[in-house]
């Protein structure tokens, strides 16, 4: 029996002594991680073994062709494998039962080398229940799916096979971990200026040299886990282990992220194990005619917002196949890492539903802490980071759990970063419910630096979230109408275009360099994309209208929109050079209410913002630590970013040897309305 390890309270302590009182919960759930790590280690060889699951469930293929198929369905009474290749007859294939619940078949290859089911052609499992019910399930590890909406929305399983020629080669090494994160976060299938769904080879072939010249050096991919209805975006997902057939096939995926690698970037996957679709012909849901296979039975296993199925993490057969699937996008596609959904609804048996945390830590530690789904996510960050010591994990949490982002091994959950919600929330309510010169420097600074010490997190000023019909962009908040008539170089820049342009590049720049350790974007929001996301659907006509991104606009040499992209290119150009992501935070001197004034240091680099709608200030004094001459190394005012070109780079400008708001030295510099600059050395 493997020796439990327990963690120093004292870590824990050291990071925030407010923890102090939840030491035993904190020391409870790190017993049961260790529980089950052991159980791990001394009945499954280890995370090398039990994260495998793929090799033994599911379809294997041997090299003589022989098929050997394992299911997990304890509740079935008997089990026989269907499909076109045996004319679906359930009588010629039967499973035979082991004392786990796991049913098994060997299928003997036709000829050396040639397997008795055809490549790419229809499978299924039929089974009969305890009360004689027959019923036909897609297999749970099965790792492509299609669906023909013609004949039906159910999807069909599909036995993948290609012959070693058909099989993509990876030709690139997997790129170093990332200083520091700046995520370009990307659908497939929106990636297109066309009406339709876009395809993987037409992400490689066009948005991947876009992403790289931005300077984005990792990409998020969304709904890439099969989903039978397209405009749950991915997060309803039936077929685990199945890339999403609507963009292409599974070699199709493995060039585009071995393509990324060859760029230097980074590639992670976004991870639904909160929740599952409940569709029961297709998905997870009654899988064994059971409602307590993969998830708990009644309400604890149902999530109310969402209509779907809770997982069980308390069974070691789930933890099998969740682990497993981490694993296999590793493995099989050579994903990086992972952005892990809905971390909020797994952590609270309320899963945040009507709840606002406080911040109190009663909250975090209490009864409504889930403790099994906690343990869960320690065992999946532990467990990769031991297998992939460069993954990257990152949660979406609104919560604000202590220790989420704090080593397994040092009482934490284990995730690399958390996103920073609260940011995006507040942009758009300022955007919403105040005027510019009501505008609070103080609470502005306070929601980016507001971050728990030794816990890093992605700042983003909008993600897909912002962009989904029913919200909007911060493009579209600040200019509305006008972007369908005045983007244009050809006419007047009206005063609603130009503070568009201004505060959409000031609050990119002020969330890139003060809000966080990662920085996040969602595709076309970098370049102001003037319309929102809204999937074909019943409400639309099943219109692909906004189901695209326009790249033809940013393209366009005579639009506005490309004073935006550049502008972001170049923050993520600079990012790259000074490194303030991976610096420790920003030292924030100033915050002015009257003057709408924030100015700070962060790496070597002093950032100025003037947020002020009317008044321009010259001469106006800034505090610094670091004494010398410093240099405009990029500003918003620049022609080339659609600025007025009152400010350029290159200006001088020498500290004098004064104290001033808190820093050794001053320096006095011109500042016009609606103005960002950074100055270096």
């Amino acid at each position: 029996m493997a020796v439990t390890a327990s963690f120093d309270p004292k870590s824990v302590l050291k990071l925030d002594g407010y923890l102090e009182p939840f030491i035993p919960a904190i020391a409870h759930r790190h017993e049961r991680f260790q529980k089950w790590k052991d159980t791990i280690d001394q009945y499954e060889g280890g995370y090398e073994k039990f994260t495998r699951g793929f090799d033994k469930m599911g379809f294997n293929v041997k090299e003589s062709g022989e098929i050997v198929y394992r299911e997990w369905a304890p509740n079935a009474t008997e089990a026989n494998l269907i499909g076109d290749f045996n004319q679906w007859n359930r009588m010629s294939h039967p499973l035979k039962k082991n004392e786990f619940g796991v049913w098994e078949i060997t299928l003997p290859p036709k000829a050396p080398g040639v397997c008795a089911i055809p490549h790419d052609s229809k499978v299924k499992i039929s089974m009969i229940t305890p009360s004689g019910a027959r019923i036909e399930r897609i297999p749970a590890w099965i790792q492509r799916v299609t669906q023909d909406l013609a004949f039906s929305p159910a999807y069909e399983g599909r036995f993948w096979n290609p012959s070693t020629s058909e099989k993509y080669q990876f030709k690139n090494p997997r790129p170093p971990q990332p200083r520091a994160i700046r995520i370009y976060e990307a659908h497939v299938g929106i990636s297109t200026s066309e009406h339709r769904v876009g395809t993987y080879k037409e992400f490689t072939k066009d948005t991947l040299p876009r992403i790289h010249a931005l300077g984005y050096n990792t990409i998020q991919l969304m709904a890439i886990m099969e989903h039978p209805y397209y405009a749950s975006f991915g997060y309803q997902v039936t077929s685990f282990f199945a890339a999403s057939s609507r963009y292409g096939t599974p070699e199709e995926l493995r060039e585009l992220i071995d393509t990324a690698h060859g760029m230097g970037i980074t590639v992670l996957l976004d991870v639904v194990h909160s929740h599952a679709c409940k569709n029961v012909l297709d998905g997870l849901n009654a899988f064994d005619g059971s409602d307590h296979q993969y998830f708990h039975e009644g309400s604890k296993g149902r999530h109310e917002l969402w209509d779907s199925r809770l997982f069980n993490y308390g069974n070691h057969e789930v933890l099998r196949f969740l682990l497993s699937n981490l694993r296999f996008y590793m493995e099989e596609y050579k994903f990086d890492g992972f952005r892990f959904d809905g971390v909020t609804s797994m952590m609270y048996v309320h899963h945040g539903i009507g709840t606002g945390f406080s911040g109190g830590y009663p909250d975090y530690f209490g009864p409504g802490a889930d403790e099994e789904a906690i343990v869960y996510l320690m065992l999946a960050n532990d467990a990769m980071h031991t297998l992939y010591p460069s993954v990257i994990t990152i949660a979406e949490d609104v919560s604000g759990m202590p220790l989420l982002c704090i080593p397994v091994s040092q009482g934490g959950i284990g995730f690399d970063y958390r996103l920073s919600m609260a940011i995006p929330d507040m942009w758009i309510k300022l955007l919403k419910h105040k005027t510019d010169d009501e505008w609070d420097m103080s609470n502005i600074v306070h929601t980016l630096t507001d971050r728990r010490y030794g816990e890093k997190s992605v700042a983003y000023a909008e993600s897909h979230d912002q962009a989904l019909v029913g919200d909007k962009t911060l493009a579209f908040w600040l200019m509305d109408k006008e972007m369908y008539t005045h983007m244009s170089d050809l006419t007047p820049m009206t005063p609603i275009i130009a503070r568009g342009l201004s505060l959409h590049k000031m609050i990119r720049l002020l969330v890139h360099s003060l809000g966080g350790e990662g920085y996040l974007n969602f595709e076309g929001n970098e370049f102001g994309h003037p319309e929102w996301l809204d999937f074909p659907r019943e409400g639309n006509n099943n219109s692909f209208q906004h189901a695209r991104r326009q790249w033809n606009i940013v393209d366009d040499q005579i639009l506005r929109y490309r004073y935006l992209n550049d502008f972001d290119a170049a923050i993520n150009h600079l990012e790259e050079e000074h490194k303030w992501l991976s610096a420790s935070q920003a030292y924030v001197s100033l915050k002015h209410g009257g003057d709408k004034m924030i100015a700070y240091e962060r790496s070597g680099l002093l950032f100025v913002f003037n947020f002020h709608p009317t008044k321009s200030f010259t001469d106006y004094r800034i505090g610094v630590d670091e004494a010398g001459e410093y240099h405009i190394i990029l500003t918003s005012d620049e022609k080339k970013f659609g600025g007025f070109e009152n400010v350029s780079c290159g200006g001088k400008f020498t500290t004098t040897p004064m104290e001033w708001n808190g820093r050794k030295n001053w320096l006095q510099i011109y500042i016009p309305s609606r103005t960002c600059v950074v100055l270096g050395k």
